[in-house]
């Protein structure tokens, strides 16, 4: 059996044109580990149901492992290494760092790029919005609170107010 001939593309990622040959078959998520090098996006469950792949397409929030390369063709893909401005992380990166929002950090890619858009569209999102924004981003380690505390963190300072985390653990505000 032949095999299918390589689709040759340009995909836009990070605001750098790549050109790139591929099999029509290979999803986004393949396509920017394998064939660009960009490892920050993880593999997870490879199913949609995790969010470890997420993610920005034309600023949207999309698991990786559900698109296909050739659907992006034309889009402006944002993997989670097209955060940072050079060496100046964002402030999201920057209380995810001040927090330990990451634990093994194997989740934190694709919750950086959700919680990124979130925060784009709704500088002020409540714990509730944060919480349902990420819900479709699975982490075994934190238990979330971390997570939801640095994105609250972020848009404090993003918003230039001075900012402290909320406290609460896992049994309540304290």
């Amino acid at each position: 059996m032949d095999e299918p001939d390589k689709v040759l593309a340009t995909l836009a990622v990070n605001g750098e044109p790549h050109e790139v040959a591929f099999l029509p078959h290979k999803t986004l998520l393949e396509v920017l580990r394998e064939e660009l090098g960009l490892t920050g996006t993880k593999h997870g469950c490879e199913l949609g149901e995790c969010g470890a792949c997420t993610v920005q397409l034309d600023g949207t929030p999309v698991l990786s492992c559900l698109v296909l390369a050739v659907d992006a063709v034309g889009k402006e893909i944002r993997t989670v290494e097209g955060l940072a401005q050079g060496s100046e992380l964002t402030p999201l990166q920057h209380a995810f760092a001040d927090l330990g929002a990451a634990q093994c950090g194997y989740c934190t890619p694709g919750v950086l790029m959700t919680a990124d858009a979130l925060l784009r569209d709704n500088p002020a999102p409540t714990r509730d919005e944060i919480k349902q924004c990420l819900a479709g981003n699975l982490c075994r380690c934190t238990g979330y609170i971390k997570i939801f505390e640095a994105v609250e963190l972020a848009a404090a300072r993003q918003r230039g107010e001075p900012a402290e985390p909320r406290q609460e653990s896992i049994h309540g505000s304290r």
